[in-house]
């Protein structure tokens, strides 16, 4: 499978998890997901090397340390990147002093597919979110 392919695949799977509801450290198409595991469950399916899972984790760790867990397991897997292209991932910094909390797809930026605390896995234009204001990084698997 070609790298296009690949991206094409990534956003093709991603796809066919919207409306997915989110559930904290859950990963069951049309049943539940977190932004973590949807990202797993996500390139996994599409072939691209990702990690076998991981470990648990409260839902507020990122309240309560200034260790960016969440971005270094991203990045045994993916470098980053200044812009993005469709199927790279995109983190985001949620709360201002504290890790990178939340992840998404790229499907053509700004357009993210995430899984949306408290909703489901969702488009999101990033343009116009309030998430588009916060920070965040691009990564790419295949950088």
């Amino acid at each position: 499978m070609t790298i296009v392919e690949q991206r094409l695949a990534v956003i093709s799977e991603a796809k066919s998890w919207l409306l997915t509801p989110f559930h904290f450290e859950a990963c069951i198409k049309g049943a539940g997901v977190a932004c973590g595991p949807l990202l797993i469950a996500v390139y996994r399916a599409a072939g691209v090397p990702v990690p076998a899972e991981v470990a648990h984790f409260p839902r507020d760790w990122h309240l309560h340390t200034s260790k960016e867990r969440y971005l270094e397991v991203v990045e045994q897997y993916a470098t980053r990147v200044e812009e993005p292209l469709p199927g790279d991932i995109v983190l985001i910094r949620v709360f201002k002093n504290r890790p990178f909390c939340h992840g998404g797809i790229v499907t053509t930026w700004p357009q993210v597919i995430h899984a949306a605390d408290r909703s489901t896995v969702e488009y999101v234009d990033m343009s116009v979110s309030p998430l588009g204001k916060r920070e965040h990084i691009f990564l790419s698997p295949w950088a």
